[in-house]
Order: C-alpha cells, then sequence, then structure tokens
C-alpha cells in the first residue's frame, strides 16, 4: 500500500529533507538510550534488593524470637510450638553476641553466630560459601570466619585466634573479660562485606560455653515459606507460644534500608522516563517539520484522490516508525548490557583502572542485576504509547490541510 511506501520514504534522508532526518535520528536515538537505560537501572535496582534480601535473610532468618525474660524459660517447648504452625519451615537455637577477636597485636569488634553444625550445614548461603578448609572440621573449640576478614589479618584454616568475652568474669577487683583460643576451621564468601568481615560462627555449645550461657540461648530464628508475609507470620506465632516473648522479623529491622532502595528505583523510573518523553516531543518537531516540507506533496496526493485517512496513516505510520525502530533498539541493547553486566564492569576496570563498583560501600561484591520480563514489557508499552501519541498530531494536522490554498503557497 502506498501509505507505508511514502512514510518509508519520508524516512529515508534527502538533500531537502536533510535536517528533518537528523531529527528524526535524534529522536530515535533518544528513544533507544531511554528505553536502555531503563531496563538497566530497574535490572541493578532489582538485583540489589534481591541480593541484599537473599543474604541478609539468608542468614539470620526471617524471623526472631526473643525473651521477655532474661533467659528462656521452655526452648525445647516453644520450638515445637513454632514448628507446628503451617508456613514455617525452620526453627533454630542461635546465640548472637559481640567478641574481640585477637590476633598478631590487632584487634577486631566481631558479631559472634552461635549454631549447630546442622543448622549451619541447612543454610546453604553459608554451607555453599566455604572457599578454604571444611565445613565438616568445624567442632568444639573452632570457628568459621568471614574471607575480607581472613584477608585482613592474614589467617588461613588450622591458625589460632583468640576471642575476648567483654563481659568476662567477676572478681574482687572487677570484671576481667574471659578470652579463649580458637582455631580456625574454614573461611566462608558470602559476598556481602558486612558478614565476610564482621561475622564468626562457632557451634552451638562452644558460643554457649564461651558466652556462660549453658543450656539457654539468646534467639530462635525462624524461616518461613514467604518472606513478604512475615508481619503476618510473627502475629500467628504470638499467639502460639504466648506473650512471654519479643517477635521481630526482618521487614522491622531492615525496613528503613529497603524503603530507601525502593523510593530510589522509583525516582530514576521517573527521572529516566524523562528521556524517552524528550525523545517523543523532538518526533513531534521532526514530522510537524515534515508536513510543513511536504505540503505541496500532500496537496498533490489530495488532488490525486488520497483521503485524508491515507494522509493520517502516512504521517502517523512515519512516526510510529521512528518509536519502534527506537524501543526495539533499546530493548535490545538494554537486555544484552543487563546480561553481561558485570563482564563489561571488569572490562572497564582493567582498561581505565578505577575501581568501578567498591564493595566496602555497596555491601556486595559482585555487580547485581536481576531482569524482570514484567517491568521489559512495562517499558516498552510505555516508550510505544508515548512514540505513538507524539505521531498523533502532525498526522492530524497533515490530513487536515487543504489542498487548494496549499498548491496557491
Amino acid at each position: 500500500m502506498f501509505e507505508r511506501f511514502l512514510a518509508f520514504r519520508y524516512l529515508r534522508s534527502s538533500k531537502q529533507e536533510g535536517f528533518v532526518s537528523v531529527i528524526a535520528a535524534f529522536s530515535l536515538l533518544g528513544i533507544a538510550i531511554g528505553v536502555a537505560t531503563l531496563i538497566i537501572v530497574l535490572s541493578v535496582m532489582n538485583g540489589f534488593r534481591s541480593e541484599l534480601l537473599g543474604r541478609i535473610i539468608g542468614i539470620s532468618g526471617h524471623i526472631w524470637v526473643l525473651p521477655a525474660t532474661p533467659a528462656f524459660q521452655d526452648i525445647d517447648g516453644t520450638l515445637e510450638k513454632i514448628k507446628k504452625i503451617p508456613g514455617v519451615r525452620g526453627a533454630h537455637s542461635t546465640i548472637e553476641r559481640q567478641a574481640v577477636l585477637m590476633n598478631k597485636g590487632q584487634a577486631r569488634g566481631l558479631q559472634i553466630h552461635g549454631m549447630s553444625l546442622e543448622d549451619i550445614k541447612d543454610r546453604s548461603v553459608i554451607a555453599k560459601t566455604i572457599k578454604l578448609g571444611r565445613l565438616e572440621d568445624l567442632d568444639e573449640g573452632k570457628v568459621l570466619i568471614g574471607r575480607r576478614l581472613a584477608d585482613q589479618l592474614q589467617l588461613n584454616p588450622h591458625d589460632k585466634v583468640t576471642l575476648l568475652n567483654p563481659e568476662g568474669n567477676q572478681t574482687a577487683f572487677g570484671i576481667v573479660p574471659k578470652q579463649k583460643t580458637f582455631e580456625v576451621a574454614g573461611v566462608f564468601e558470602i559476598g556481602m562485606t558486612e558478614y565476610d568481615k564482621n561475622v564468626v560462627f562457632m557451634p552451638l555449645q562452644t558460643a554457649q560455653n564461651f558466652f556462660k550461657m549453658e543450656n539457654t540461648i539468646s534467639n530462635i530464628e525462624i524461616f518461613v515459606d514467604n518472606v513478604d508475609y512475615a508481619a503476618k507470620y510473627a502475629s500467628l506465632i504470638g499467639a502460639a507460644i504466648g506473650h512471654d516473648y519479643k517477635i521481630l522479623n526482618w521487614q522491622h529491622s531492615n525496613s528503613p534500608f529497603f524503603q530507601a532502595v525502593e523510593i530510589e528505583r522509583d525516582v530514576m523510573f521517573l527521572i529516566l522516563t524523562l528521556i524517552i518523553l524528550i525523545a517523543a516531543f523532538n518526533i513531534i518537531s521532526s514530522l510537524i517539520m515534515l508536513v510543513k516540507d511536504k505540503t505541496k506533496d500532500i496537496a498533490i496526493l489530495r488532488t490525486m484522490g488520497a483521503t485524508r485517512g491515507s494522509i493520517l496513516k502516512t504521517f502517523f505510520m512515519t512516526g510510529a516508525s521512528i518509536g519502534i525502530i527506537g524501543t526495539l533498539a533499546g530493548v535490545i541493547l538494554g537486555v544484552s548490557f543487563t546480561l553481561h553486566i558485570e563482564e563489561i564492569r571488569q572490562f572497564l576496570q582493567n582498561v581505565f583502572g578505577v575501581e568501578l563498583f567498591n564493595p566496602e560501600i555497596y555491601h556486595l561484591t559482585k555487580f547485581p542485576a536481576k531482569m524482570d520480563i514484567r517491568e521489559v514489557f512495562m517499558i516498552v508499552g510505555m516508550s510505544l504509547g508515548l512514540s505513538f501519541a507524539a505521531t498523533l498530531y502532525p498526522a492530524w494536522k497533515a490530513a487536515r490541510l487543504n489542498p487548494v490554498e496549499a498548491l496557491r503557497q
């Protein structure tokens, strides 16, 4: 059909329409860059949230039960009640305390996690990240340390470290910190700086002896089927075990952090959408200029029998083609970049010798990206919608031209 032929003919540059074609090219480029940037940024924000959420709650659990009294009264009974609640995948006894690690004249404040060996093996985020040593070697008098802590203190499996319990022992001269020497059984690398540098795991019995907590624990860590409903599960747990406990969930503990990530994601979406909007305005300006330049051509077509609908369709297809090609190019660029973002980062770092992603700041060792196909379709729909809307006025203006007056000009 001749409308399609004319539409693609108007997209090609010629001496008369060179400037118009340049504007159209920039419009196409703007749409492509906007779509690609939106896909990349949203994927990276999704990746950050997913990685941080998975690793934070993968280590510390989804819900925590703490005693309202100084110590748990009935640990086994409480655990049984919790495990019977539908949707609860596991409940584990843990000890979490602060300690100081001493090695070769250096001192580091640490978070000690005391858990049974079976519980540690069940947590893949720990069990599958052992880089040095063996998890099976972890027993009484041994500990697991993070890769960054091991690198900073030059520690390896079978090395000895000294831990100080600040609570210590009461003597006639006051409280004397309790210290004990432990052997490094293995080195883990979870991928989060906070854990790889500041957390040490040890067997539950060892932690109970070291912190003088025989036959008791500091809290119960609970894992549920759906982390988004942690608050609902917390209510069910509270109803099952009574009011003698304090119940927290990951949403309470980390809500400011994850809310900040969500707000930043939404703001970035709005800002980057402006790129596509500006490109859409360029489509309007380029088509208006094209209509003005093709006034006599439109008049001749009308006198030859072309209907207003045909003229409108021609210029609509011209503008829509810019939007479709730009959107398609943006999707290809954005998806390709997202799928290889870590390789691209490594390449740029090697070429320019600059660290583009500091693990100390972002708490992750790799650049995360998680593409959501629904968001990709949403971006495509928005881009095409803005592009098509931008063509309506110029196409309507071309269709409304009076052929007699146009030929007189």
